[in-house]
């Protein structure tokens, strides 16, 4: 069984990411779907009298947070009957507190297969200081990640860039390569972004991808340079050119200090993109 978490919030982004989970699970069998929403409690801070800081729920925001919490359970309850009765078994719930720990809380209880989580992006000061519940789910998660952004039907996928350096050996990104390819039954790219800081000849880079193309049983990739300014904006760039479907990148999940000095290209394309992105966090 391959069983998908979808993170849901009613949002317009998060029913194109149901609707692709749902539209998978039609075109294979055996999936289990998994619909988590979060309703975060609503705190804020009071000093009293003493000197003391004590957190506690405002009145207002206690009687709105009992309503919406009514409202979200029928909205639970009608999205777990529309999708009774299909091809595939489905869950809905609901959880209380923090969007990022319940999803990450989430997925280490349920150890799904894959996430599917829709994104508007992020730009700007927003992604440098904070990022999206998407973005950091994306560094984070154990298992593969798509994001979506738009509309998007699976059974139309015919072509999937694998965007990598091919420097490192990477066993478990191999196999879960091989897996995608065969799920969607898609054209398989290797690209090597090649930049004004980081050039390397065209017989460099096709020489390392065919090798771990050879190590690890690739038969019909396609071998791709190109050229561009920023690693990000060849991956993006390259894959509107080819008309790709998916985009699928390895991410190192850098946290804390060390991601704001490095950052993420797997991240940048994740927030630029418009056409879904397959992650996968490797050590």
């Amino acid at each position: 069984m391959i069983k998908v978490l979808v993170p849901y919030d009613f949002s317009e982004q998060a029913q194109n990411a149901l609707d692709f989970t749902t539209g998978l699970a039609n075109k294979i069998e055996n999936v289990h779907v998994d619909v988590v929403h979060v309703l975060e409690v609503p705190y804020s801070s009071s000093v009293g009298t003493m000197g003391g800081g004590e957190v506690m729920p405002e009145i207002e925001n206690q009687i709105f947070f009992v309503e919406m919490m009514e409202k979200r359970k029928k909205q639970i309850e009608d999205l777990q009957k529309k999708y009774s009765n299909k091809n595939f078994t489905f869950q809905a719930k609901l959880k209380l507190g923090n969007a990022f720990k319940s999803i990450s809380e989430s997925i280490l209880e349920e150890e799904p297969d894959m996430v599917v989580m829709g994104s508007k992006g992020s730009s700007g000061i927003e992604e440098v200081l904070i990022g999206s519940n998407t973005e950091k789910i994306v560094r984070t998660a154990t298992c593969p990640v798509i994001t979506v952004k738009s509309k998007t039907d699976p059974e139309n996928f015919k072509k999937i860039v694998f965007a990598s350096d091919f420097r490192e050996d990477e066993d478990e990104i191999a196999r879960r390569m091989k897996n995608l390819q065969t799920l969607f039954n898609a054209d398989l790219y290797f690209v090597v972004v090649n930049t004004p800081a980081n050039f390397e000849t065209t017989r460099e880079s096709i020489k390392r991808i065919k090798m771990f193309a050879k190590k690890y049983g690739f038969e019909g990739v396609k071998a791709e340079i190109y050229n561009s300014r920023s690693e990000e904006s060849g991956i993006i760039e390259f894959a509107e050119d080819i008309d790709a479907d998916l985009i699928a990148m390895a991410t190192h999940g850098r946290t804390g200090f060390l991601h704001l000095i490095t950052g993420s290209i797997a991240e940048d394309v994740v927030n630029h993109a418009k056409r879904p992105v397959w992650t996968l966090k490797v050590k």
